[in-house]
């Protein structure tokens, strides 16, 4: 499957890191970028990430390898650009729910559901990569310094589906609660890489079970009796964001 083109300024909204790279403008330039990066995709689902190299996925582009090199000056360079790609089309996927809905475990549900079905096309890519985005070294780590503009994004989408929603949430709690989101959203999907179920059921019905139960759990903030551990737990959150490696 070819991943849809997404407009060059909505990959670009991650800003940049280390890892970026200025794509050429020429539509012979973008011709090229592309057959390269659906080379990398065919192989890295056929072969695995590491079996992957730089000179295979030039080969079956159709290109040099120092052709290659210029439009993607490593591995890593072709999965953040499928990240930045994949995290465009959820936003899109995500914002007639958001702009249709209120209801908090509504926005949850249809917003996690919406990143499975748009990385269901690469549940063998991401099977491959999760020893290697696993590894705290690796610049795939989504933890990692390399990974902060794009993770950034995926926490500002989850304040934006607080905003919009029904929850009356005390004021500490809602400025932790997206980036506690974005943790979830991690153990989603990681579930969903392991999960061999026909259609990913299981991983439907963890999105299902799971969204409801924090909805719960996050309605009773509010509660006087959990106001001390409430606040031991977000302070706890804050210390470890703040020996994050972007931090």
């Amino acid at each position: 499957m070819v991943l849809p083109a997404v407009p060059g300024a909505a990959i670009r909204r991650a800003g940049a890191h280390p890892l970026s790279f200025a794509a050429p403008v020429t539509s012979k330039g973008e011709a090229t970028r592309a057959a390269i990066f659906q080379a990398a995709l065919d192989l890295f689902k056929a072969q695995g990430y590491e079996a992957t190299t730089m000179r295979a996925i030039a080969d079956r582009a159709g290109v040099s390898l120092g052709s290659s090199y210029h439009y993607f000056p490593s591995k890593e360079h072709l999965i953040l650009e499928l990240y930045r790609r994949l995290h465009a089309l959820h936003r899109e996927a995500c914002a007639p729910l958001l702009a249709r809905e209120r209801g908090f475990a509504a926005r949850l549900r249809g917003v996690l559901r919406a990143i499975v079905m748009t990385w269901e096309p690469y549940h063998e890519v991401a099977g491959s990569l999760f020893s290697t985005v696993a590894d705290p070294r690796s610049p795939l780590n989504p933890f990692g310094a390399e990974s902060v503009a794009l993770r950034e994004e995926v926490i500002a989408l989850y304040a934006e589906l607080l905003r919009g929603s029904d929850a009356k949430l005390p004021a500490d709690v809602a400025a932790e609660l997206p980036r506690l989101l974005w943790l979830y959203q991690m153990g989603v999907l990681y579930f969903w890489i392991m999960d061999r179920s026909p259609g990913r059921l299981k991983t439907l019905d963890l999105i299902d079970e799971t969204a409801d139960l924090l909805v719960q759990l996050v309605s009773l903030a509010h509660l006087p009796l959990l106001r001390s551990s409430r606040r031991r737990a977000l302070a706890l959150v804050r210390a470890i964001a703040g020996d994050a490696p972007d931090n």
